[in-house]
């Protein structure tokens, strides 16, 4: 048998190359909107759905992140928590979802709200991104954009995350979410649009702490619970700007 585990870094390692090389502005962008709005009092989410939802609570409440992350979570569409797990998937497809759930947050205009979507062409990321603007809100989408390209929105409005986006980095992740093949197995595997998209978000806040840094703010950073000191020094943090964090409650 090949060696499948070297074939798969390969490729991981060859699609954060590629946004490494071909998304560094669109990066840079939506880490200023982040600085921005951290500098401006405003708050930041975000959300994703399925699996997407994994890089999405990948920089919420985590060591070395920012503390004001704050992840939206859609009932039911989070993760496979959800029993039958295919009711996830199919409420990701359902309209008015998305705008009843950010309705209910306490996301308003001048926040930034984050969206993971591998696809982008279900209703709900589409519609989340187009209600958290028509809110005034800015929008950074991850997804990848050959599904654009290469299948149908399952939106009323025809239209994909990309659309509805003040900033947007493409995953490069091919339709399909599979990179690999071999003989004697009859489907392509080996998925790896999580590990991308953890890493894009993880270096948007990264480039957004050191924006702030630049500006001369000390950017509000979460310290592991697991040194000493760590917990006091995040229930400080939190207490100063308890105004701005909601997963504390």
């Amino acid at each position: 048998m090949e060696d499948l585990a070297a074939q798969y870094l390969d490729a991981a390692v060859g699609l954060l190359r590629r946004v490494d090389e071909e998304e560094s502005g669109s990066i840079r962008a939506a880490a200023g909107l982040v600085a921005d709005a951290v500098t401006a009092g405003g708050r930041l989410f975000a959300t994703g759905a399925g699996h997407s939802a994994l890089p999405a609570q990948d920089v919420v409440y985590r060591a070395g992140g920012l503390a004001l992350v704050n992840f939206l979570a859609v009932p039911g569409a989070v993760g496979v928590d959800t029993v039958p797990a295919p009711l996830g998937s199919a409420l990701e497809r359902v309209d008015g979802l998305a705008a009843a759930v950010l309705g209910s947050s306490p996301a308003r205009a001048g926040d930034v709200l984050l969206v993971v979507s591998l696809s982008g062409r279900n209703a709900l990321p589409v519609e989340m991104a187009a209600t958290a603007r028509a809110a005034g809100m800015k929008v950074i989408g991850v997804t990848s954009l050959a599904y654009p390209r290469g299948t149908s929105s399952r939106h009323s409005s025809g239209t994909f995350l990309k659309d509805h986006c003040d900033v947007v980095v493409d995953s490069k992740v091919a339709v399909g979410d599979a990179e690999l093949e071999a003989d004697g197995v009859p489907v392509r595997f080996g998925s790896a649009s999580t590990v991308v998209a953890a890493a894009i978000v993880q270096a948007v806040v990264a480039q957004a702490v050191g924006l702030l840094a630049e500006r001369g703010a000390v950017p509000p950073m979460l310290r592991s619970g697991n040194v000493d000191g760590g917990h006091d020094w995040n229930d400080r943090l939190m207490a100063e700007y308890g105004d701005r964090i909601f997963y504390r409650y």
